[in-house]
């Protein structure tokens, strides 16, 4: 079953990244969290509830918002493996990241 991921910015601003099993399957889930985990870190990201611990989704969303929009524009290396990670730690078929709304979906 193909993976699809959608990271929106707002408006028509949205890009695809479809992905095969395989390539899905290539990461764990615990490894795609701990991807998101240092992308959140390096990219000096700031927790959306400063009070506890930050969850996936909050990682995902974060790491969407300050990696930019121009990285999933450009489509290239980081764009894809942030796709692929995200089907990974969510084992969903379809991933929608809404960046302007701040949701997963």
């Amino acid at each position: 079953m193909p993976h699809h991921v959608v990271v929106a910015f707002g408006g028509e601003r949205e890009y695809e990244f479809a992905l095969t099993d395989g390539e899905v399957a290539q990461v764990t889930p615990d490894r795609a969290r701990d991807w998101f985990a240092q992308e959140f870190e390096d990219l000096e990201c700031t927790p959306s509830n400063p009070m506890g611990k930050v969850l996936v989704l909050d990682m995902i969303l974060n790491v969407a918002k300050y990696g930019g929009e121009q990285r999933f524009k450009d489509g290239g290396d980081w764009a894809r493996q942030f796709a692929q990670m995200a089907a990974a730690a969510l084992q969903r078929p379809a991933v929608r990241v809404d960046v302007a709304g701040f949701t997963v979906g």
